[in-house]
């Protein structure tokens, strides 16, 4: 194995590669990232078992082919510290990788490509291609809403939904519900079709995904989904388990409906938060017509009050919720104004944009 290749051709591919390895691992093969070099193509491969990302880039002055498996955190270090622009010469030497770089020169074990795991391939339910934006959009318009480390493992993930043309995600932790539509004309299914996308595999998704229209080509199979873009291919195994039915908990009809300017409301929130109680993040809103007030206080018998002029017409209504959730959802809405609907004191409220827009948030209220 024997190759060149820039230090800033190589930095990119490999930084999202390694950062599916895990710094703990149970087989130490894990901690490397396999190096598989073929004609003029180098593959660059990381997995954890549950995610896998191969990345693919063309390198010059191929002299052997071969594949061997290098420790990916170091290789990752030594090119980062390496300066813009460098030169990188690789060459296989028995149970050595050496790496030339100018005056530089590194040893670095390894471990044989044999003992690295292969993604086993899957029979596609179905397979579409949609552009990387429109899957980009969807994991930042829901991506916050996923459990962290919840026993209903259902719910650390994010389920995507494949309906006639229509691409859709939705996340939730219990307290809170994220949901976002984009159109997929290239999706041809005859019934909705979910799969749950652990946590993990979103994010490193969403980190591999650029926001341009080049397209992305996504095979959903029962266990895998794998999303082809460009020099990338990410595969990640999915949850096993039911979804909830989202659709009960989506408030029906609202009633009072608060329409407010989003960035004005979001630095109110903000600011109310400074003085909420650190643990519970609790905030009361108070709505008369035209205004709406925002209190938040804390065990050290602290408070922090804020008014937003808004526009509503209507009984005077308080209710409680949790401030990071409420500036979750303004920070993922992108329109300037933001649409609040509230059935009463004890309903879920339904946050969303006043036009049309392509997501939808509910949030349930907190007793103060």
């Amino acid at each position: 194995m024997k190759f060149n290749v820039s230090r800033d051709a190589l930095l990119k591919p490999l930084q999202l590669v390694a950062g599916v390895v895990e710094k703990r691992q149970t087989l130490p093969v894990l901690a490397n990232v396999l190096m598989q070099l073929q004609g003029q193509e180098l593959s660059l491969t990381g997995t954890d078992l549950e995610v896998e990302i191969v990345g693919r880039l063309p390198v010059d002055g191929v002299e052997l082919e071969g594949e061997v498996t290098v420790p990916a955190r170091k290789l990752l270090d030594i090119c980062r510290s390496l300066p813009d622009g460098a030169e990188l010469k690789f060459e296989r030497d028995g149970e050595r990788l050496i790496l030339r770089s100018g005056r530089s020169r590194f040893q670095l074990s390894t471990l044989p490509a044999t003992d690295f795991p292969n993604q086993e391939e899957t029979s596609a339910q179905t397979r579409f291609s949609i552009s990387q934006r429109e899957i980009r959009r969807l994991i930042e318009a829901t991506g916050f809403a996923m459990a962290q480390q919840d026993v209903r493992y259902y719910l650390n993930g994010l389920l995507l939904e494949c309906r006639p043309q229509q691409l859709r995600a939705v996340a939730t932790d219990g307290h809170r519900l994220a949901m976002c539509d984009r159109d997929a004309p290239g999706l041809n299914v005859d019934s909705p079709l979910q799969a749950i996308v652990p946590r993990k595999g979103v994010l490193e998704l969403g980190r591999l995904l650029e926001d341009t229209d080049a397209p992305a080509e996504v095979v959903l199979g029962n266990n895998h989904i794998r999303v082809i873009s460009g020099q990338f291919t990410f595969t990640s195994k999915l949850v096993d388990g039911k979804f909830p039915d989202y659709e009960r908990v989506l408030p029906r009809a609202t009633g009072n409906e608060i329409y407010a300017d989003r960035q004005a409301l979001r630095q109110a929130f903000s600011r109310a938060a400074i003085l909420s109680n650190e643990k519970y993040r609790g905030v009361r809103l108070q709505v008369s017509e035209g205004l709406l007030q925002i209190v938040a206080n804390n065990p050290e018998q602290e408070e922090a009050e804020e008014q937003v002029v808004v526009d509503y017409v209507g009984e005077p209504l308080e209710i409680g919720f949790n401030v990071s959730y409420l500036l979750d959802v303004t920070a993922a809405i992108h329109s300037d104004q933001i649409r609040i609907g509230l059935a009463d004191a004890n309903s879920s409220a339904l946050l969303q944009q006043p036009e049309e827009g392509d997501a939808l948030y509910v949030i349930m209220p907190m007793r103060l």
